[in-house]
């Protein structure tokens, strides 16, 4: 942005998030530049079919896309098309969920309603405002936290037509408008493809990482090593001296593979600290055991003591981030799973549990198997059995010493491009989202900008999702 100078003058906007802004754009509510207007409520009790025509929803409207597929129904009469309508140019506005999430509608191909969710933008003089503009306003706004006082903690955020109107926005003149239009349009275009970049290689790092591990615990290190039919198609060869078990064989007992308490054995939880936790999904995904605030009582710690959590177990969700798996390698506090977790407790000798954990969270054989669980239907969650079943190949402990050693260092590597890869994006999307707000609140002088030569600079268009 250093290439821009200010505007020659400013003055104060009145509005604190905007702060100063050029000395000719103007200040002004919402309402004297944009007609806002709700959608139609959906009442399926008054549905008659007679004037059906489809809808957008409040999902169906993402940052910048809008979804026509698969559309559903709704009567709006040829007396309410005006009013329920959306036309090319118009700005569909999240009122709830996301606030102030938006897109800008491009057809003139058919007539498409709007719900309630949403609201419909629309402005009042086509010389003097370009919703191409105001989408990045909009956005701004987002960024900058604008429309979190019209969200209540207690219920569903959202934001109101009539508080909406009255919000107070900056507008340059209409050429003014434009330009930074098309600059934006063309930058974050850019920056969105150098993020894109950067995700694929997360990707890309990712895959390799686990086609290391998977390659490490299946065929070892020696490649001279001889090899045995494992008895498992999908599996192929493993070397000859490993064992093929199933992971119930590994564990101490029966309890070796416990799932968490159901149904009304966690009731009233405690209000405070009691020195003793109730361990969960976000603990697991996370690895922090010092994190939650699920306390009970010393004597339902007692009566629940089977389903006691110790340094050395592994534990996986089983809803949600399906197969996500931690050692618990430090217990800041005496405590148990929940329903939503499975403990795996494994015998003295028989594996290394940092061993198993690699295995389980990134070997590609698990995931095999898990995906023929599966066959194709929604698996709902995973259960004792199913991990009991699970095909392990267990080297020799000496053996899965050195495996884990060499998995460490091949994993730090990959890891730390991951890390480099995370930062860039996160640098890319602060750069993003800075060079939003200064062009919209007139930091900078974009007068006189001209794309690229052979570069069009386009409006957004209408996307489908």
């Amino acid at each position: 942005m250093s290439q821009f100078k200010p505007y020659p003058a400013y003055k104060d906007s009145g509005v604190e998030w905007l702060g100063e802004v050029p000395e000719n754009w103007t200040v002004c509510k919402l309402n004297f530049r944009y007609s806002v207007e709700l959608g139609k409520m959906l009442d399926e009790k008054r549905i008659t079919n007679t004037s059906p025509l489809p809808y957008l929803r409040n999902q169906d409207v993402q940052w910048g896309k809008i979804n026509t597929d698969d559309l559903p129904e709704m009567d709006i009469h040829p007396v309410e098309m005006e009013r329920y309508t959306i036309r090319s140019g118009d700005l569909l506005v999240c009122e709830g969920g996301d606030v102030g999430r938006a897109a800008i509608w491009r057809s003139e191909d058919s007539a498409l309603g709007y719900q309630k969710a949403l609201h419909r933008l629309r402005h009042r003089y086509a010389h003097v405002d370009t919703a191409e503009f105001f989408y990045f306003v909009l956005l701004a706004a987002k960024l900058r936290g604008v429309f979190e006082e019209s969200e209540s903690k207690s219920t569903i955020a959202h934001l109101p037509a009539e508080k909406f109107r009255q919000y107070r926005f900056v507008f340059p003149p209409l050429p003014d408008q434009l330009t930074i239009a098309a600059y934006l349009n063309h930058e974050t275009a850019r920056i969105d493809a150098l993020i894109e970049e950067q995700q694929r290689l997360i990707e890309l790092l990712k895959e390799k990482r686990q086609a290391v591990i998977s390659h490490a615990v299946t065929k070892g290190l020696d490649p001279t090593v001889p090899m045995k039919d494992s008895g498992v198609e999908w599996l192929g060869d493993v070397p000859s001296h490993w064992k093929i078990k199933r992971l119930k064989q590994l564990v101490i007992d029966a309890a070796g593979i416990q799932m968490g308490p159901f149904g009304g054995m966690l009731i009233d939880l405690e209000d405070s600290d009691t020195g003793y936790k109730v361990y969960g999904q976000e603990n697991t995904i996370s690895g922090n055991f010092s994190s939650g605030g699920r306390w009970i009582s010393e004597s339902r710690y007692l009566a629940l003591s089977s389903y006691h959590l110790e340094v050395g177990d592994i534990v996986l969700t089983r809803k949600g981030s399906l197969g996500n798996c931690r050692r618990v390698s430090m217990l800041p506090q005496a405590g148990i799973i929940d329903s939503d977790t499975i403990r795996i407790r494994v015998q003295d000798r028989a594996i290394n549990p940092e061993y198993l954990e690699r295995t389980l969270h990134e070997a590609g054989y698990i995931s095999t198997q898990l995906s023929l669980v599966k066959r194709g239907a929604i698996l709902s969650g995973l259960n004792t059995e199913i991990i009991a079943n699970l095909v392990i190949i267990a080297p020799p402990l000496e053996e899965q010493e050195e495996l884990l050693q060499e998995i460490n260092k091949a994993s730090s590597k990959f890891d730390q491009g991951i890390s480099d890869c995370e930062y860039a994006v996160e640098l890319l999307q602060e750069r993003r989202s800075a060079l939003i707000s200064a062009a919209v609140t007139g930091k900078i002088d974009l007068r006189g900008w001209q794309p690229p030569a052979n570069t069009p600079a386009p409006l957004r268009e209408q996307e489908t999702a």
